[in-house]
């Protein structure tokens, strides 16, 4: 299961982008998010972004372990439902 980094930032988000498509395109279907600390908007539009990736290679991708504040930020922008389901609400 992929995991990224403790940030998912502005400042971090081109390079974690890059990781977890190259862990998508290698098969992975899970994304553990517990490590998070930091997350901003840009953490979301990358989630988005790997959720778009599997989603044209058609396979499933979840996340798993999001932490509060990256939930919030993902049910401000209404895209809780897409990136999480189980966990959205």
């Amino acid at each position: 299961m992929y995991q990224p980094t403790q940030s998912l930032t502005m400042e971090t988000a081109k390079p974690a982008l890059q990781a977890g498509l190259t862990a998508i395109e290698t098969g992975q279907t899970e994304i553990d998010l517990a490590g998070l600390t930091q997350v901003d908007s840009a953490g979301v539009a990358v989630l988005l972004a790997w959720q778009r990736a599997a989603v044209a290679r058609k396979q499933a991708l979840s996340f798993h372990n999001p932490p509060e504040n990256l939930r919030s930020i993902a049910q401000l922008y209404g895209v809780a439902d897409f990136l999480y389901p189980k966990q959205a609400g």
